[in-house]
């Protein structure tokens, strides 16, 4: 259980093994518990996937720089595919199935509000417009800081922004795709298609979004190879 990652286990290792990275101090317990989140889910452990996404969104959000970042929408798209998950396990027709899916469609809305207005904000500034954005959210003069170098975590944040700058548009394709599949489910099939478009225009490359396309479309199924079907990990 979730419970069971805190005191002993993350007094010791979480500092050792992500202070070196120049994790940003504020966030490392966040880090350092979406490590547990591949393993929940692929184990269908429903219950601690939202115990921990939950604990994770309360680190981000207590924190101004990270309250509205692209890191809280992960955590909103991993809920949609939490509830999907659980959906598609549910019988079809039944009230059960479509409250999770209409859990799924909330929650897919919010992670894509999320990207658009961190995109916004973030898109298309150049490393110096970034670094001096950053800045003034990594003070000397905070206690979390002290004794440490602080421009080491400014430079970490701003090479996982420039990173987010890439990703962030293929993690809105993602969630697009998810939303995609909740319609399909609801048999809102125009409402499906218009999401699988929006996804292939954010990230043509999107074999999930293409395929579930084909689906309703009565088309084969795309076969791609292994080097086509690289996407970069959904990382915090």
């Amino acid at each position: 259980m979730v419970g069971a990652l805190s005191v002993a286990l993350i007094a010791g290792y979480f500092n050792q093994q992500f202070k070196k990275k120049s994790l940003d101090p504020r966030v490392v317990h966040a880090h350092y518990l979406y490590e547990y989140y591949n393993g929940f889910a692929a184990r269908a452990q429903y219950d601690s996937v939202f115990l921990l996404l939950d604990r994770i969104e309360e680190i981000y959000r207590e924190i101004p720089h990270y309250r509205y970042s692209f890191e809280v929408g992960v955590l909103y798209n991993n809920r949609t595919a939490t509830y999907i998950a659980m959906a598609l396990e549910s019988e079809a027709g039944t009230t059960e199935k479509d409250s999770l899916l209409n859990l799924a469609f909330i929650q897919a809305k919010t992670s894509i509000n999320l990207y658009n207005s961190w995109l916004e904000q973030w898109q298309g500034l150049s490393e110096d417009q970034i670094r001096e954005k950053v800045a003034p959210s990594f003070s000397p003069y905070d206690l979390v800081f002290r004794n440490q170098n602080v421009n080491r975590f400014i430079n970490k944040r701003v090479s996982q922004i420039e990173d987010a700058q890439i990703e962030t548009p293929r993690r809105l394709s993602v969630v697009r795709t998810n939303l995609g599949i909740v319609f399909r489910h609801r048999s809102l099939l125009d409402d499906a298609v218009k999401e699988y478009l929006a996804a292939l225009e954010l990230w043509p490359d999107n074999l999930a979004a293409e395929n579930n396309l084909n689906v309703i479309l009565g088309k084969p199924l795309e076969q791609r190879s292994i080097f086509r079907r690289i996407f970069p990990k959904d990382r915090l």
